[in-house]
């Protein structure tokens, strides 16, 4: 007697249908890809089209060819000096934000009682420093009656006060300094770097004699040269998009005389304020041109500083 043939359960087809078909990776990823097209891909595209025409969203864009980009080479003054006051921005800004950083990663590699809770709290100010309310709360303790003048004056530094967003050659320390004490997530990431160091690295340096110093740049920096590369990436592009502390401070003037007039400020003002948004898509795009000759520099020439202890040949 023939025996009743089993049907496979709906495990096994699924299972089958898991091996043999990459249909249901995609039916997962799909709601991804939506949000990728929807909000990312299409809008960049349509950026680059909006970049060669007049648009101000009242009338249809008008194509006139390259002349948005010539114009804000030729005939926009304001455009040049926001391009410089953000590259001096990232020139200061980047470097003492991965000094300091590096500086309390080291602090906090050796273990104590409270070093948990100190690493949380050094790491608040990434989590909140970008927010509106710090940087009002930012722009109350630099004005002339606020803290910083209090403390100086006491104890000696200044005789009268300094209204620090008002003068403009003060502006930029202020956001300077707010951009820096945003330290918290480089130096996590600098404090994980440390911790794969290895100890035999350092031990076999104090038998040939090195101090705590030297230790330091001929073990400590090369070891830590592909996390100071990503960390430099990471924080010259935060640098550039600078946006939400520099409006603030300013009240989105860009500070007496255009000091704090940062790029990001600047094509916020001529693509919402003035509706030129042909003209803002072509400094979105020169701006990312510019980050990206920036981001190839850097990786072009990090095979002569970033140490890697393997290689493949």
């Amino acid at each position: 007697m023939d025996k009743k043939v089993q049907t496979p359960n709906f495990r096994e087809r699924f299972s089958t249908f898991m091996d043999k078909d990459n249909t249901v990776g995609y039916v997962f990823i799909l709601p991804w890809l939506i949000g990728f097209f929807a909000f990312t891909f299409i809008p960049v595209v349509a950026s680059l089209v909006l970049s060669f025409t007049k648009y101000d969203l009242l009338s249809p864009p008008t194509f006139i060819g390259l002349k948005n980009y010539i114009t804000m080479f030729t005939g926009d003054a304001l455009f040049i000096k926001s391009v410089k006051i953000t590259f001096l921005f990232v020139a200061v800004s980047v470097p003492l934000r991965l000094i300091f950083a590096l500086m309390l990663a080291m602090v906090f590699n050796k273990p104590t009682r409270l070093t948990g809770f100190y690493r949380a709290v050094y790491y608040i100010p990434s989590i909140v420093g970008g927010s509106v309310a710090i940087a009002v709360m930012w722009s109350r303790i630099f004005d002339s009656e606020g803290a910083i003048n209090s403390i100086m004056i006491s104890l000696g530094i200044l005789k009268e006060p300094i209204y620090w967003l008002g003068n403009p050659n003060t502006t930029m320390i202020v956001l300077v300094l707010l951009y820096v004490w945003q330290f918290g997530s480089a130096m996590l990431i600098f404090l994980a770097g440390l911790k794969q160091i290895p100890m035999s690295l350092y031990e076999s340096a104090k038998i040939d004699g090195a101090n705590k110093v030297q230790q330091f740049i001929k073990v400590t920096i090369p070891m830590l040269t592909p996390i100071i590369l990503f960390n430099l990436i990471m924080q010259v592009i935060n640098g550039f998009m600078m946006f939400t502390q520099a409006f603030v401070l300013t009240n989105g003037t860009g500070g007496p005389l255009n000091s704090l007039l940062v790029y990001s400020m600047y094509m916020y003002r001529k693509t919402f304020e003035f509706y030129q948004m042909g003209y803002g898509s072509a400094m979105a795009w020169f701006m990312l041109i510019v980050v990206s000759i920036m981001t190839g520099i850097i990786f072009k020439t990090s095979n002569q500083w970033v140490f890697y202890e393997a290689k493949e040949d």
